[in-house]
């Protein structure tokens, strides 16, 4: 199972192992461990194997490091023996004070207090190993996202260009529909674009691959004309990058009777009259 494979090498488990998770995320593996073998083997092996490096690399501690440890936790060294001290006169001999066994109780929190700082320092340097890991993991995962999306992105671009040529090519072959070139003006002379026109039904179609036009801004989008008789008819507005828009060729008002067709950017909505200052293509029928 690829999804067990990915859970089991993502890093979680070595959290869980240093209880670097929260309830509710340890609650999870816990749940997975029950009903997958492979991630209770995996959670035992780490665990098995943190505890053999934790053995392996455990560093004994120098005098002067083992002293100002304990002087930081108030501790102090034990003396043996306590020097004899002379009774009163009416005592007849010394007395000596002995400590019973303090002296090994002492030596042995020493050792488990030098234990714990190593598995500390172990498990630290652990746990940023995982850390970096898992950084590591989570950046080739938004990176393959992303990669994910530009390919889709291209994928569609293509397909809706295909769909376009396809229509093109189409109409071409129908003596239907006329083809009217529109070339770039004064304000965008690089400008480019085509509409068909049909010379039955009189339907109006705007060809959105073969279109290249100066980009607008939010404010803005382009408005087509007829020219009927010297006088500007609209036929309506439309956006090159109208995200409502998936067809390569839109359709536009019908118009019974034209000598040409242009386009100018207008205000959002549209204008009753084109904005001479901003015609971008003009072409004739």
């Amino acid at each position: 199972m690829e999804n067990l494979k990915a859970y089991i090498e993502s890093g979680v488990l070595e959290l869980y192992v240093l209880g670097d998770l929260s309830p509710e995320e340890a609650l999870q593996v816990e749940e997975m461990a029950s009903q997958y073998p492979e991630v209770r083997d995996e959670i035992a092996a780490i665990e098995q194997a943190m505890e053999q490096y934790a053995m392996q690399n455990a560093v004994e501690p120098s005098a002067d490091v083992e002293t100002r440890l304990f002087e930081k936790l108030g501790l102090s060294e034990v003396e043996e023996h306590v020097n004899v001290q002379p009774e009163p006169i009416y005592t007849e001999e010394p007395r000596i004070i002995r400590l019973d066994g303090s002296d090994a109780k002492v030596r042995t929190l020493r050792y488990a207090l030098v234990a714990c700082i190593a598995l500390l320092v172990v498990s630290t340097a652990a746990l940023f190993i995982t850390y970096n890991k898992l950084n590591a993991a989570h950046d080739q995962i938004a990176s393959l996202n992303l990669d994910k999306q530009k390919f889709a992105g291209i994928v569609s671009k293509l397909e809706f260009e295909n769909q376009g040529l396809d229509n093109m090519a189409a109409m071409a072959d129908s003596k239907e529909w006329a083809t009217i070139r529109m070339a770039g003006q004064a304000f965008s002379p690089s400008s480019k674009m085509k509409v068909y026109w049909n010379k039955k039904d009189k339907s109006v179609l705007v060809n959105y691959v073969a279109m290249d036009l100066p980009k607008t801004d939010a404010a803005h989008q382009y408005q087509l004309w007829a020219l009927v008789n010297g006088k500007p008819v609209s036929l309506g507005v439309f956006g090159k990058t109208d995200s409502t828009n998936n067809e390569a060729l839109v359709k536009m008002q019908a118009i019974q009777q034209a000598q040409a067709f242009a386009v100018t950017i207008e205000p959002m909505g549209g204008s009753v009259n084109p904005t001479m200052e901003k015609l971008t293509v003009m072409g004739g029928v």
